[in-house]
Order: C-alpha cells, then structure tokens, then sequence
C-alpha cells in the first residue's frame, strides 16, 4: 500500500475525529488494528491488506498532528476563505484540507505541489469535481503565501551578518526613520 492510501486512510480519521474522539496514539492504532481493517476490507478494499508499519506510523503522525494542531490549521483555512465560514466548507472537505495543511506545514518530504495535488483527488473523489477546484484553490493560496514567507526567510538567512545588521544599526549611523 502506497502512501496515497496511507494519506486516505488517515482522511478517514480525520474525518471521523469531527464526531468523536480520536487523538491518541492507542485510539488510533485500534481504528488500525487488522481485525478492525478486514471487517471493513468487505465494504471498501482500501483497508484491504496489511499496513506495513512505515504506513502506520505516517497514518498515526499525521492524524496525531491535525489534531494537535487543528485550531493553527482551521485558522489558516479560515483566513483563506472568500466569504464563507469554515462551517459552510463541507466535514470531508474541511478534512481534506487540514490534512493537506498539515503536510504542507510540518511533513517536510511531502513536496507542497504533491500535497495540494493528493488532496484536490480526495476531494474529487469524496466531495465532488466542484470541491477539487475549492480545494485546489484554497491550498494554491496557501502554498503561494508559504513560498513567499520561505523565500524572505531563505534570503535573510543569506543576508551577511553585517548587511542585515548595519541597515538598523543606529550606532553606525545608518538608522531606519
């Protein structure tokens, strides 16, 4: 099983964490158990097979990490949106959305591009064609916001010490008024 379906099948509790409970690492590792899988395998063949524990342990990071950070993400999203309310956004899409976020922000070999282009998928494919634009569109923002915040932070990371520390240094004169 790819991490595509390891992504999918964290969708799935994130999705199931807007009803109930499910930030734990043993609440989570239950919803993941073999047994719990091949009862569900019949109904939808994603859950189909063993995980292998590279899956589970990225299935439990990233579910651990929206629920740990889902008011940050849920702000993110919010601010992003054009007249709608984080509660006009449907529960799959909201869900699509902080899992992308989330990849975006802290699961750094996931690619931006990859991580918006997984969840526009998802959203086609658990919301609607129409969601996968919302979400392309949302997360586009986003990504475009997180390069340029990573582009001035890489460029006065590379900014001598004494470039960056002259134009404000009062003591030599050159003060910023």
């Amino acid at each position: 099983m790819s991490r595509t379906k390891a992504r999918e099948i964290a969708l799935h509790l994130i999705y199931e964490m807007d009803f109930h409970e499910l930030e734990t690492e043993e609440s989570i590792l239950e919803r993941l158990d073999k047994e719990e899988c091949a009862s569900i395998a019949g109904e939808n063949e994603l859950y189909a097979g063993q995980l292998s524990a590279q899956q589970t342990a990225y299935i439990v990071q990233v579910v651990q990490g929206v629920a740990a950070h889902r008011d940050e993400l849920d702000k993110q999203i919010a601010d992003n949106l054009k007249g709608w309310s984080l509660k006009r956004v449907t529960r799959i899409s909201r869900a699509i959305l902080r899992l992308a976020l989330y990849e975006m922000d802290y699961v750094h070999d996931v690619p931006t591009g990859a991580a918006i282009n997984e969840a526009v998928e998802l959203a086609k494919a658990y919301d609607s064609e129409e969601a996968g634009k919302f979400v392309n569109g949302i997360l586009g923002s986003l990504g475009r916001a997180e390069r340029s915040k990573t582009a001035a932070v890489n460029a006065a990371a590379e900014a001598t010490p004494g470039e960056a520390g002259e134009a404000n240094d009062p003591a030599a004169g050159n003060a910023d008024a």
